[in-house]
């Protein structure tokens, strides 16, 4: 048996659409955030559609606006590669169209450091005890930040020279 949504409180839509105006003006908010607060909200299912029109029209919601945000946010700070990020905003309700705008303005060679410092932290605590179990963790690691894995090979041989442990792998072939 599947658990209905729990409802918080019930509110007009006049009450949703000044809620949803004061937590827009406190931060980005996509389309999807805003329908899935009005469902919480028990919000009439006509009336919800009608809601995010007004504040997309005022410019409290712009889906393009917060995907540049949420992707500058998650490049720079969380290090996330592209597969991550395009997977949250797709969960977010961002049309594909403005999430393959949005990744393309990403620089890959910046991608690609930002990984390699990631992976060059990861390897002062990841417990191994032979180079080719480091570089398998290293890969997994790199693939489960959502970057592609052509990207994640080229940070951990970089990572893999830097720490002159290469040589001792030499004999460990990936495919």
């Amino acid at each position: 048996m599947l658990q209905e949504k729990s409802v918080k409180r019930s509110k007009t839509p006049e009450q949703a659409l000044a809620s949803l105006q004061r937590l827009c003006a406190r931060a980005e908010r996509s389309s999807g955030d805003a329908l899935r607060l009005m469902a919480t909200w028990n919000v009439d299912k006509n009336k919800r559609n009608e809601i995010l029109q007004n504040l997309i029209h005022d410019k409290f919601i712009d889906d393009r606006r917060y995907a540049e945000a949420f992707v500058r946010e998650k490049t720079s700070l969380s290090a996330w590669g592209e597969y991550k990020i395009r997977a949250a905003l797709k969960r977010k309700g961002i049309h594909e169209e403005i999430i393959n705008e949005v990744l393309n303005n990403i620089n890959p060679g910046a991608n690609v450091e930002r990984l390699t410092q990631r992976l060059t932290r990861k390897v002062k605590s990841v417990k191994y005890e032979t180079p080719y179990q480091l570089k398998t963790k290293l890969i997994r690691y790199g693939i489960s930040l959502g970057f592609q894995m052509e990207h994640v090979l080229v940070s951990v041989e970089q990572v893999m020279k830097t720490n002159n442990l290469n040589n001792q792998c030499e004999e460990d072939i990936f495919f």
